[in-house]
């Protein structure tokens, strides 16, 4: 078990405190060199490409060093850094998987676009549409819809209005987006527009 206390916040005032500060930076050093392949080998296990996972180890050590002089790392140095990388791995995927979700959302977009048909012979023909899937509502549904899409009302003013709950307005727009969804899927790209 390898106890570390990296800490050097009391070598600041001194005269002596040089060599102190070389002994700090060798020790740094011996700990780098011990431990980064070993960090780096647990962090390919979760991150997909090595630099991905060489950056994340590289990150935990630039954040020891840079807090050294608050870290008082008082317990097993290998379960902390186990630790840190883990963390950063959980960040790192998190992170990939917000982008990704986004990246799939803008694909999607895209392709809604470059499948738009633009054989409508008017803006009438295209409003004929948008209208028809929206009357297909139910009616309260449709109802709420149209107050917050169309009327462009708050949910609170739509459940004041109707003296229903914000909940209830909440969930019949997440019901009618989802129908709208279903009903334009030919028509993705209207369907954001209604988004």
């Amino acid at each position: 078990m390898i106890i570390f206390v990296m800490n050097s916040k009391n070598l600041n005032g001194m005269n002596n405190a040089q060599p102190q500060i070389n002994a700090l930076r060798e020790s740094f050093d011996k700990i780098y060199v011990s431990y980064f392949s070993r960090m780096l080998r647990f962090a390919k296990e979760y991150v997909v490409f090595e630099e991905d996972a060489e950056n994340i180890v590289q990150d935990v050590f630039v954040m020891l060093w840079e807090k050294r002089d608050v870290l008082d790392i008082q317990a097993n140095l290998i379960s902390y850094m186990f630790i840190l990388v883990k963390n950063r791995c959980l960040d790192y995927i998190r992170h990939q998987a917000v982008a990704d979700e986004y990246k799939q959302e803008q694909r999607a977009k895209l392709a809604a676009l470059e499948e738009l048909d633009y054989t409508f012979s008017s803006e009438e023909d295209l409003e004929e549409i948008i209208r028809g899937a929206i009357n297909k509502l139910p009616e309260r549904c449709r109802e709420v819809f149209l107050k917050s899409r169309v009327e462009g009302m708050k949910n609170k003013e739509i459940a004041k209005e109707l003296n229903i709950s914000v909940n209830t307005v909440n969930s019949q727009i997440v019901v009618a987006l989802k129908r709208l969804r279903i009903e334009l899927k030919d028509y993705l790209s209207l369907f954001f527009f209604l988004v």
